[in-house]
């Protein structure tokens, strides 16, 4: 199973950037898809949860700004990120679940927003 996460980049405050994480290998279903992110200095930080039904979940430091979305078909998560801030900076991970607590990630990208 491969994460491969694209969209990264620098962006101005106010700004917009839109992850993608596509996910690769012998997968039946996909549970929880995620996105995570981790400043420099700081833990890793769970941004957003959608589960294989649709329902989301935010930090509250993003709601109201990121929107996730998936599709299963094509076994895709998004992060549309949107009003960006510049304590949005960090790299960015997705992350699935499939099955029981078998975890899965991508190898990071890396998000820079100016003030």
């Amino acid at each position: 199973v491969q994460l491969q996460a694209s969209g990264g980049g620098l962006v101005q405050a106010g700004g917009s950037l839109r992850l993608s994480c596509a996910v690769s290998g012998r997968i039946f279903s996909i549970d929880r898809m995620a996105w995570y992110r981790q400043a420099p200095g700081k833990q890793r930080e769970l941004v957003a949860t959608i589960a294989v039904g649709g329902r989301t979940n935010y930090a509250t430091s993003v709601k109201g700004r990121f929107t996730i979305s998936r599709d299963n078909v094509k076994n895709t998560v998004h992060l549309q990120m949107n009003s960006l801030k510049p304590e949005d900076t960090a790299v960015y991970y997705c992350n699935i679940e499939v099955g029981i607590g078998n975890l899965y990630w991508g190898q990071g990208t890396q998000v820079t927003v100016s003030s």
